[in-house]
């Protein structure tokens, strides 16, 4: 028996850690603190004239770029310090208004010829690194708005279920309804129906000549009801944008009573990530309003491709995008992009009922924005900056009806396959219930602080220093095999979470450690089960072939249970628990292959192919060598 291996298990070998080391490779490149310019609307086109103006902006300020470059759909400065970043940010954000999104970002330095091979670094989590956190903050005051226009809705259907005459119902400024009757006793009447109907509500009356209000508020219980409802259905719908980017270990949680937290750890593109999150898009489905219809109560919109171009459109909604379940976006028969709906069954109900009796006239899909502004005021003679909110309403399509619509339809005249895909994916993460907005957006670095990570990496050291010494002295040349196939798992380990995106943090290093003691506790099993073998006698080459094939069964039956654990971990864990689980589950499948496959190729290299009468496995106890 001379323990080779076949040449193919050889150029496996060689082939795996020649990839591995390939795709391992670019962690050697740090990324660059830097601005990344881009966009406030996919359409948005970004080119030399925007490279210039950012040039000349940072020239002005006195601040100096490591570079400036122009992609396909951004414009990237690179910076050498964090406090240029910053101001290179603030410099930029007033100097190219709304049109543009500034956002912090890490530029990769991943040679080119590695990264059209598919090779990137490896992603770290905030606690190592770092990536992009905002701060949000829910507008209470619109929230609790749109609840009242509901109640205004509801509240005129039950005066007219009901027979009571009301003139007008509307809603005010603070936060109250105004309900205006022309007799007393109705008044009288409509309060007691709707005190009988809505428990939450405060009523009281007032007289203003020949006119008798009825005032309606909510009171403040419900009013909390309100806004943590809208608090915590944003939270849902942050959530499944966040899925929907792919982030990898996020956090997006709430923050006091009206703001909320996310945190997305080795993002790259955040200027995408912030439009995608901060957008409370909706859809409103609409009717075109018949010339001379003066019935109709009706509104003019610009279309968002050209707003030069506008269209009256009817008030009442056919549905809104609430009533989207699903959305994909694709293309027509032309080439040209488009979204594939998909309504729920109320939605559908309502949309047939409509379009079966508007067929040849014209139905608009309406984009509705919630933004804000910073604006200069004065207040008790101080010029203070206060946030304003506005809503941008504009027609994405206007398409005549050729049949009734039922629950799966297409919206088309889009700009291009990044708004479709864009708007594709705000209909399926859901509508946010009320407007957010920005407070805070930064780059952060770890959050355990840079010393408790230089503490924790230095005991990683010692503890991988102390395993090598370890395998040295009790196993000599073996100890050397062992970890050399230690080194080629880390390598392994690596390439592989580099490869498919995964977020390495503090857990996830728990991970790689538990891995490499699994990996050195494979190697204990087989040289221990060969140091038996030469024990009762068996020839140095035979107790070779008998370790490596008697041990792998035990070893393979301790890995499959803890691979299994790491699935259960990944499965039912968040955040934290699932980089443990990820790292642990690749570290065990590579340890598998160095542990058996590399090691036994590395000492058939030594020992194998030629007679041998010795094996010095445990060179410190000079007895129990054999």
């Amino acid at each position: 028996m001379l323990n080779r291996y076949p040449l193919w298990k050889s150029l496996l070998i060689i082939v795996s850690l020649a990839l591995g080391g390939l795709y391992a490779l670019p962690n050697l490149y740090p990324d660059d603190l830097a601005i990344q310019i881009s966009g406030a609307r996919s359409a948005t086109v970004i080119d030399e004239q925007v490279l210039d103006e950012a040039v000349y902006a940072l020239d002005q300020a006195g601040l100096s770029a490591k570079d400036v470059e122009l992609t396909t759909k951004n414009v990237l400065v690179r910076v050498t310090n964090s406090e240029s970043q910053l101001q290179a940010k603030a410099v930029l954000s007033d100097a190219l208004g709304d049109k543009y999104v500034t956002a912090l970002n890490l530029a990769p330095t991943t040679p080119d010829w590695l990264t059209n091979l598919g090779a990137g670094p490896m992603k770290l989590g905030l606690d190592l690194r770092g990536g992009v956190h905002f701060l949000l903050e829910v507008d209470m005051v619109q929230a609790v708005a749109q609840r009242l226009d509901v109640y205004v809705s509801e509240i005129k259907t039950s005066l007219r279920a009901e027979k009571l005459r009301y003139r007008a119902v509307s809603r005010e400024a603070d936060g109250s309804l105004r309900i205006k009757f022309m007799d007393a006793e109705v008044r009288d009447q409509a309060r007691s129906q709707l005190k009988s109907s809505y428990s939450e509500f405060l009523m009281s009356a007032e007289d203003e000549g020949s006119a008798y209000y009825l005032l309606v508020s909510l009171n403040e219980s419900t009013v909390r009801e309100i806004e943590d409802y809208a608090v915590n259905q944003n939270l849902t719908t942050l959530r499944n944008r966040v899925n929907e980017l792919g982030v990898a270990e996020p956090l997006v949680q709430r923050q006091g009573r009206n703001r909320i937290v996310v945190q997305l750890p080795g993002v790259q593109d955040t200027a995408a990530a912030k439009r995608v999150l901060g957008a409370t898009a909706n859809l409103e489905f609409r009717l075109e309003a018949k010339p001379g219809a003066a019935r109709v109560a009706t509104e003019e919109f610009t279309f968002r491709s050209n707003p030069n171009r506008k269209a009256t459109l009817e008030k009442g909604l056919i549905i809104s995008g609430t009533s989207v379940s699903n959305a994909q976006s694709n293309f027509d028969e032309t080439g040209s992009s488009q979204v594939n709906i998909d309504l729920d069954s109320q939605g559908g109900k309502l949309m047939n009922r409509i379009t079966r009796n508007a067929v040849k006239r014209r139905m608009a899909v309406v984009f509705v924005e919630h933004k804000s502004r910073i604006k200069v005021v004065e207040v008790d003679g101080q010029l203070v900056d206060q946030r304003q909110s506005y809503v941008e309403k504009s027609i994405i399509s206007l398409a005549t009806i050729q049949t009734a619509l039922g629950n799966s339809f297409r919206i088309t005249g889009l700009d291009g396959a990044g708004e479709a895909s864009e708007l594709a994916l705000l209909l399926r993460a859901g509508s946010l219930a009320a407007p957010m907005y920005f407070v805070e957006e930064r780059t952060v670095g770890p959050s355990l602080g840079q010393e408790n990570i230089d503490l924790g990496l230095t005991s990683v050291q010692i503890g991988l220093a102390l395993v090598v010494v370890f395998m040295l002295a009790f196993y000599g040349v073996f100890g050397v095999i062992a970890n050399v196939a230690l080194a080629f798992n880390l390598l392994l380990v690596a390439a592989v979470m580099s490869l498919l995106g995964f977020t390495l943090s503090l857990p996830g290093i728990a991970g790689v450690v538990l891995t490499v003691g699994m990996a050195v506790d494979a190697n204990v099993l087989i040289f221990s089960r060969i140091k038996e073998e030469l024990r009762a006698g068996m020839a140095p080459q035979s107790a070779i072939h008998a370790g490596y094939e008697r041990a792998f069964s035990t070893i393979f039956d301790a890995n499959i249970t803890t691979l299994l654990v790491a699935i259960i971990l990944y499965a039912v864990g968040t955040g934290p628990v699932k980089g443990f689980a990820v790292t642990l589950s690749i570290g065990i499948v590579t340890s598998m292959f160095t542990a058996v496959m590399v090691s036994r190729a590395m000492v058939n290299g030594i020992y194998g192919g030629r007679k041998i009468t010795d094996i010095k496995i445990w060179p410190l106890f000079r007895g129990a060598g054999k």
